[in-house]
């Protein structure tokens, strides 16, 4: 597995992944080449031989990964790679759509409760106005209550998703180990 480039960014080292997709839900790079980076805001160097990991998507709060694809990558390895891009994707879309509803669904029972209360949205000095941490709790349960069904099937198919990407793993470091040995006992026998 190639090492992965951490992108510095405000002085902070991001480590979080997530893919954005392309038309389809697919990357599409030609061997040798970086998969587009358009809309990232962060562009690797050309020269790189790494994954790069950029700053956190402003809606999901996972960090972008492009991932570099080998010259001479194999189809098994292309396999992985997509998978590990496909599987960033499905996460960026759960989170970005769940943080919106959270932000949304929030701020509507924060809306209610202050009306309810005869106050508000912002207090006489301007200032946002809120809720204790008891009355929030409240929206937290409901909140987690409401969303359980689909946090479940996000983290079955989370986990049908990385151990496809173990499995893969697995296979591509066998013929990597295969290969190498291959080469080597070709070398020593010259």
């Amino acid at each position: 597995m190639a090492a992965v480039r951490v992108l510095r960014v405000g002085g902070c080292r991001h480590r979080r992944l997530l893919c954005s997709s392309s038309a389809g839900g697919r990357h599409t790079a030609e061997r040798g080449e970086r998969q587009e980076s358009a809309g990232l805001g962060f562009s690797p160097p050309a020269h790189s031989r790494n994954d790069w990991i950029g700053p956190p998507d402003k809606h999901s709060n996972l960090r972008p990964v492009i991932f570099y694809v080998p010259p001479e990558e194999s189809s098994l390895e292309r396999r992985l790679r997509e998978a590990r891009q496909e599987a960033q994707a499905c996460d960026q879309r759960f989170w970005a759509r769940h943080n919106r509803a959270f932000c949304q669904e929030k701020e509507e029972f924060i809306y209610s409760r202050l009306k309810a209360k005869g106050l508000e949205m912002r207090d006489e000095t301007g200032q946002k106005a809120t809720l204790n941490a008891e009355e929030m709790a409240d929206f937290y349960k409901d909140f987690l209550s409401k969303n359980f069904r689909k946090h479940m099937q996000y983290n079955r198919d989370w986990y049908k998703r990385n151990f496809t990407i173990t499995f893969l793993m697995g296979q591509v470091a066998l013929a990597r180990a295969l290969r190498w040995l291959r080469w080597k006992k070709k070398n020593v026998g010259n």
